[in-house]
């Protein structure tokens, strides 16, 4: 049995669980998202209580139970909380704008960089060029702090570029004088 499978997930109060033809519908305070869920599991709602069913015992099935256990977590959560993620700009003359929907990036390149947000994630740019972003789709989330990072991820000689706030970039020592 999956560890992480077993535990039940808490329904908060405000929040709303259905599932149907093979579809967990989430809907809460922040907004509503669907996922389609594993034929092999199953979901009981039991009062304020999901719990994550395996339907045949098999090794593959645990896994995956666990897999659907945190992405239920995850879309609970996302749906009554929300999620949210902080990525730093570090350099000489880089910083970042927000217009709209889009984030209008200076990196050091010859051109500067526009990034459109996808819908439901919302971006925050403050004096020190630090981008916060904040959606209830965990997934979509992470995948969107990840294509910003990526657009000049740090360097491990000066530290310049985009890295997540809770990072540690370690350092290399550059050459030495002759």
């Amino acid at each position: 049995m999956s560890r992480v499978g077993k535990k039940p997930i808490p329904i908060p109060a405000k929040t709303k669980v259905t599932v149907s033809n093979g579809t967990v519908t989430v809907q809460g305070e922040k907004g509503k998202l669907e996922r389609p869920l594993h034929p092999d599991v199953e979901l009981k709602i039991e009062g304020d209580e999901i719990t994550v069913v395996p339907v045949v015992e098999r090794r593959k099935i645990t896994a995956v139970q666990g897999l659907v256990r945190s992405l239920v977590a995850n879309m609970v959560t996302g749906v009554s909380t929300g999620f949210k993620r902080v990525l730093e700009v570090n350099g000489i003359g880089y910083k970042a704008e927000l217009n709209g929907q889009t984030l209008n990036l200076t990196l050091g390149f010859s051109h500067p960089v526009d990034f459109p947000l996808p819908q439901g994630i919302t971006a925050e740019v403050d004096k020190k060029n630090n981008i916060t972003l904040e959606g209830i789709d965990n997934e979509l989330l992470g995948q969107t702090a990840a294509s910003i990072r990526a657009l000049r991820p740090p360097e491990p000689y000066k530290g310049k570029g985009i890295k997540y706030a809770e990072e540690r970039i370690i350092r290399k020592a550059g050459k030495t004088g002759a």
